[in-house]
């Protein structure tokens, strides 16, 4: 489960293979509400403030009645070793609830993997167990610095369908914006039949392809306790501050209905 859980977190945090600087300076003072936060991660966060979980840390220093304030490094192998331990900042907008390196709150969202295909196609891809997906070209996001599988990919691989399937690494090329989001362009180009892709990427940039495409989650007879396929999602703080932890859970909770709202805005799959 911990290999799990560190898949998914360098998935949602793409890296960069490019040596980027990016300065980790403290700004302002203690009393800020101080968010670790990649600067090119759509749909997730990006230097501009324009990701679903920027516009929540601006509702969540606004709660607190705090200045907001980043700072900014690439989410790969060493983010919070550079971000969160050092004590520059004080919480990850994003993290698997449970992950261990860090106090994660009560959930704020929970989505899945989903399979990604033209609206118009012939065919529906419903789960794992489509016969379609034995000749239809897949796409997978690669993860990691060694390109390591993605859960789908592992599933993937474990029904024997290895040959017609695609890898798009996370990494991409981090002068692009946000590199997770070449994967859906490849569907609505036609480079690939069919994508599985973590549902808040999916449904985001599915949004912005001109040709329709439909989203499917994947269903939970296809999971497995060592390789779940959906996830609920928290903030992050260090762990033994759990005062600040007791705070976003009372504000999560109040706010639940607006942050709903907020994800259903960027297309974020939601499961219950």
């Amino acid at each position: 489960m911990r290999f799990v859980r560190f898949l998914l977190w360098t998935l949602f945090f793409t890296a960069t293979l490019a040596a980027v600087s990016w300065s980790a300076e403290p700004v302002g003072t203690r009393d800020a509400f101080r968010v670790c936060a990649d600067p090119n991660n759509l749909p997730f966060s990006n230097h501009q403030q324009q990701g679903f979980e920027n516009k929540l840390a601006e509702l969540l220093a606004r709660e607190f009645k705090s200045e907001l304030q980043y700072t900014w490094w690439p989410q790969r192998r060493g983010f919070l070793r550079n971000t969160l331990d050092t004590g520059v900042c004080d919480v990850v907008m994003g993290v698997p609830t449970g992950f261990d390196p860090v106090l994660t709150t009560q959930p704020y969202y929970r989505s899945t993997y989903v399979f990604v295909h033209l609206q118009e196609a012939d065919y529906r891809i419903t789960s794992f167990a489509a016969p379609e997906l034995r000749h239809l070209k897949i796409g997978v996001h690669l993860i990691g610095d060694d390109y390591t599988n993605s859960p789908p990919a592992h599933v993937l691989a474990a029904k024997g369908i290895v040959g017609n399937v695609v890898g798009y690494s996370v990494f991409g090329n981090y002068a692009e914006d946000s590199p997770p989001g070449k994967i859906i362009r490849a569907v609505a180009e036609k480079e690939i039949d069919v994508a599985i892709v973590w549902g808040p990427i999916a449904g985001y940039f599915a949004k912005q392809q001109t040709l329709s495409l439909l989203l499917t989650p994947v269903p939970m007879v296809d999971s497995a306790p060592t390789l779940p396929l959906s996830y609920s999602m928290a903030l992050g703080v260090r762990r033994l501050d759990e005062e600040r932890k007791t705070r976003l859970d009372d504000l999560l909770q109040r706010k639940a209905t607006e942050i709903r709202a907020l994800l259903m805005e960027y297309g974020v799959p939601l499961l219950p």
